[in-house]
């Protein structure tokens, strides 16, 4: 999608839910890259107008209102203003952060209903629901939990399960428990107005299988088509709730419309009220123009676990609508996991925004870089504080620190910090082509949503600076020309600024660092020529970056060993997450005496090689370092492992456990693995390193 093929851009990130704190796997999913692809929109001078807010509805704050003894409107506004805070520090640079509790959001919720409705669109029927008698109120379907029809996992939402993808009812579960009183649920009647999206599947086959399939990404297009598959059924457009947008109907009192009517939404009448305070026309950016060539290009970053609703269920109401322009990408990323598991709020395993920058003031740009480096753009990723102080380290300041901060200050011990002579452009040809092709890349990444690729781009040009400086060696060049070492440190000087140009959409805050050390105002576009005049004056240097500590490493490690905290979960849109489910626990097995358990010989062990067993799918064949031995053994963990990450890491191994033979490979043990109640598994290793042949008692 290249930007010359749009006049406008309307780009939304997902609204984050207002009842708790943003974590850095909320940043990766949504906002850094929708907050690099603005910046590089409006680099081209493109018109583009970037939409969040928060989204404050559903019946997840009220129960954290009931629980804390306040009201939802007092939940909604602390972590409103926590949340627009904590993005305006980072520098996520929204056009507008809003909310849908306005004023102007319910009355335009309202009207899209209402719109549908005269339209015949809803399907009108009574159901049973289900409904907790401890609370006394109906259970939205992400307020039941049970095990999944389709592949067996005990903790299904009743909406979907995210295990498998499979789209369900709360009916479809078997054994639901309430996640409020963790009972099971009685079923009553109720009326609610359905959107029958079967019928619109015809549509959505057109506009979203054939014409998405070589533009969105393939895990976007991938879950959409399993989706469609499946075949779409009706969705409940309203709930039985006491907080949200009214339904406006006089037989639907009391009742509320359902988050992902209302959330979508947002988006538009957020874009309104930024029109209102800026004297734009908000239609330009969200309705068809009479001219095709006008309309504008609609783009939602989301993560993955929105992907249904804005690739069918909101596209279907606009479509229903009429007279809105549908999205024209969903460039939804995979999930963010942190050291070694998922991210839970519930048991306070984040890394939180606000704290990250309490703790590390003026660091927003060594978190964008190492969120961008290693973003989840199509397969989940894992960020690890060792891994933060890596890439800080030995590529912030060891490469594009290092590079600016010695050219500066041979600048400045040379020739006093000043430009002249002849040289108002680079005179290096193969200079030119690589800061040439840093461009080409940086641009083409970036509008194919390859924000790693771009960032590379930008490091590569950084590489070669090191390259040339460190082949010319000026400081040695200084004793005998002095004219040809100000024409190498000038060359130097403009590969900097471009530097700047380019790291401006991926590291705005070093970008202003590098323009204010070169004296060159705020910022540039792509398309201004960088040229210094005969006599420029530079200003001092300054480090870009500092190196990070072990022991402020440790610190961060430490805080994630601490017990979990009461927070709440700031997951983007769709207003009904979930309140820390109800983990069922397997009870206990038959008791054994010592002697029994004292037959079985665990010791610590280090894989050495791991590969997948052909024509399997769970299977890893592992060669293991027992202390005793070295020793093959076959463990069912490959759908959670890609054997190149687990070499190395030191497990728990059964060693005498009877040999055995699978898939034609004779097992000599069994490594022992932890499983969380959403099938996630765990080594059970030691804290620190140990001797390999150690027991575990």
């Amino acid at each position: 999608m290249a930007p010359e093929n749009f006049k406008r851009y309307t780009v939304t990130s997902a609204l984050p839910y207002a009842n708790g704190p943003l974590h850095i796997g909320h940043l990766a999913g949504a906002y850094l890259p929708a907050d690099i692809y603005v910046r590089h929109l409006r680099l081209l001078r493109k018109e583009v107008v970037y939409i969040c807010g928060s989204d404050e509805h559903g019946a997840a704050i009220t129960i954290k209102a009931k629980k804390e003894g306040t009201t939802p409107q007092q939940i909604i506004d602390r972590y409103h203003t926590q949340i627009k805070e904590s993005f305006e520090e980072f520098g996520i640079s929204f056009d507008i952060y809003h909310r849908t509790s306005a004023k102007i959001h319910h009355e335009l919720s309202q009207e899209f209903f209402t719109n549908l409705y005269n339209k015949g669109e809803f399907i009108e029927k009574y159901s049973e629901q289900y409904y907790d008698a401890d609370y006394d109120q109906f259970l939205a379907d992400r307020y039941i939990i049970g095990t999944c029809p389709n592949c067996g996992n005990t903790n299904a939402y009743g909406d979907q399960c995210e295990k498998c993808g499979t789209s369900l009812s709360p009916t479809d579960l078997i054994d639901p428990k309430s996640t409020l009183s963790g009972k099971a649920p009685e079923l009553r009647p109720t009326k609610h107005w359905y959107l029958p999206l079967d019928k619109y599947q015809p549509w959505l086959e057109r506009w979203l299988l054939e014409g998405k399939k070589n533009t969105w990404k393939t895990n976007v297009y991938g879950q959409c088509s399993s989706w469609l598959k499946q075949g779409l059924q009706p969705r409940s457009m309203t709930r039985d709730l006491d907080w949200g947008v009214d339904v406006p109907l006089e037989e639907a009192k009391g009742k509320k419309l359902y988050v992902w009517l209302d959330a979508p939404i947002g988006y538009i009448s957020a874009t309104k009220q930024w029109a209102i305070d800026n004297g734009k026309d908000w239609e330009k950016y969200w309705k068809i123009q009479e001219n095709d060539d006008d309309n504008a290009c609609l783009i939602h970053f989301i993560g993955k676990d929105n992907i249904v609703f804005h690739c069918i269920t909101f596209p279907s109401i606009l479509h229903a609508h009429g007279g809105y322009v549908l999205p024209e990408n969903v460039p939804a990323n995979e999930f963010l996991n942190l050291e070694g598991d998922k991210l839970s709020t519930s048991r306070n395993h984040a890394v939180w925004l606000h704290e990250y920058l309490q703790e590390f003031p003026g660091k927003q740009d060594e978190l964008r870089y190492v969120l961008t480096s290693i973003l989840p753009e199509t397969s989940d990723s894992e960020f690890t504080w060792k891994d933060y102080q890596a890439r800080v380290n030995n590529e912030l300041v060891a490469i594009l620190g290092n590079f600016v901060n010695r050219v500066m200050i041979l600048m400045h011990k040379y020739f006093e910090g000043k430009v002249s002579g002849p040289h108002p452009e680079i005179t290096d040809e193969t200079l030119n082509d690589g800061i040439g092709k840093g461009y080409d890349e940086l641009g083409a990444s970036i509008e194919s949503f390859k924000f790693r690729q771009a960032l590379n781009a930008v490091m590569d040009v950084a590489r070669l600076g090191n390259k040339y400086l460190t082949g010319k060696e000026p400081w040695k060049l200084i004793k005998t020309d002095a004219e040809q070492t100000r024409e190498i440190l000038q060359n130097c000087l403009h590969i900097i600024a471009h530097l700047g140009t380019l790291a401006q959409p991926l590291l705005p805050s070093t970008s202003k660092k590098i323009f204010g050390m070169l004296n060159l105002g705020g910022g540039m576009h792509y398309d201004q020529p960088v040229a210094f005049s005969n006599g420029h004056q530079l200003n001092a240097a300054a480090l870009l970056f500092e190196k990070v500590e072990d022991e402020v490493i440790a610190r961060q490690l430490e805080k994630l060993r601490q017990p979990a905290s009461a927070v709440g979960d700031g997951s983007p849109a769709g207003g009904e997450e979930t309140p820390a489910a109800i983990q069922p626990v397997s009870p206990a097995k038959p008791d054994v005496n010592y002697d029994q358990f004292a037959t079985m010989d665990i010791r610590i062990g280090t894989i050495l090689e791991a590969e997948k067993v052909t024509k399997t799918k769970k299977l890893l064949k592992l060669k293991i370092d027992t202390g005793i031995d070295q020793r093959t053994v076959v463990s069912g963990i490959a759908e959670h492992f890609e054997p190149e990450s687990i070499i190395g890491k030191q497990v728990s191994v059964l060693v005498n456990l009877e040999p055995r033979e699978i898939k034609g490979i004779v097992s000599q043990g069994m490594i022992l693995m932890a499983e969380d109640a959403d099938g996630k598994l765990s080594f059970v290793a030691p804290a620190a390193p140990v001797t390999n042949g150690s027991t575990v008692r």
